[in-house]
C-alpha cells in the first residue's frame, strides 16, 4: 500500500530503509529525544534493532494490527507514520504516531502525511475512529492536529513511558462522521 500526494509519498516501512532510518535518526537525536517512547527498564519486549522492529511491525500489520510507513519527501526518508493498536469489531479504531526529520518539520510533512493514513483507515478500512496522542510540551505535534482540526478529547496521565519516564498526554481524535470529506480535503481548504 502506496499513499502519496504532491512531494508526500508514504509506502510501507521496509528494512531497506535501515541505513537512512539510523542516518535520520542519529542527526535528530537530540530533537527527537523528549518526544520518543522509551521501554521501562526491565521490559524485555521492544525491539533491540531496526530490523526487529520492522519485523515486528509487518508481523502487526498482517495481524491488521498496525500500519508502519516511511515517509518520503521528494523520494528521500523523512520520517515515519505508524497506525498502532487497530482494533475490529465494536471498537474499529487506531492510533497515529509520527516522527520526522528535523529538516522537513514545518514544511507541511506530517499534516499531509497523517492526513493520508487517517483518510486511508477512515475511508478504505473502514475504521470509525483515529486517536492520536500528543505529550502537552510537544507544539510542534500540537500544530499538527490543529492544522488538521482534530478535536481534543481528553487527557491522560501517565499514558505512554517517553524519555525515561511516565509521560502526560494529551488526547486527540476524530470519527468518520467528523470528516467525511476526509482530512486531506480539509487540510486542502484551510
Amino acid at each position: 500500500m502506496e499513499l502519496s500526494h504532491g512531494r508526500v509519498r508514504l509506502r510501507p516501512l521496509s528494512t531497506r530503509d535501515g541505513r537512512a532510518w539510523h542516518e535520520v535518526r542519529r542527526r535528530n537525536a537530540d530533537w527527537l529525544r523528549p518526544w520518543e517512547a522509551t521501554v521501562p527498564p526491565g521490559d524485555p519486549s521492544a525491539p533491540r534493532s531496526f530490523r526487529a522492529l520492522v519485523h515486528d511491525l509487518r508481523a502487526q500489520a498482517r495481524a491488521g494490527r498496525a500500519l508502519p510507513f516511511a515517509v518520503l519527501v521528494e523520494g528521500a526518508f523523512a520520517g515515519q507514520v505508524t497506525v498502532t493498536n487497530i482494533v475490529g469489531g465494536s471498537a474499529r479504531w487506531g492510533q497515529v504516531g509520527y516522527w520526522v526529520d528535523r529538516r522537513h518539520a514545518g514544511r507541511g510533512v506530517i499534516p499531509t502525511a497523517v492526513a493520508m493514513v487517517v483518510d486511508h483507515c477512515l475511508t478504505d478500512l473502514g475504521l470509525h475512529r483515529i486517536e492520536v496522542a500528543i505529550r502537552p510540551e510537544n507544539t510542534a505535534s500540537l500544530r499538527v492536529v490543529e492544522k488538521l482540526a482534530i478535536p481534543e478529547v481528553g487527557y491522560a496521565r501517565g499514558y505512554l513511558h517517553i524519555d525515561g519516564a511516565w509521560r502526560d498526554h494529551r488526547l486527540f481524535a476524530i470519527t468518520a462522521e467528523e470528516c467525511p470529506e476526509g482530512l486531506l480535503a480539509r487540510l486542502e481548504r484551510r
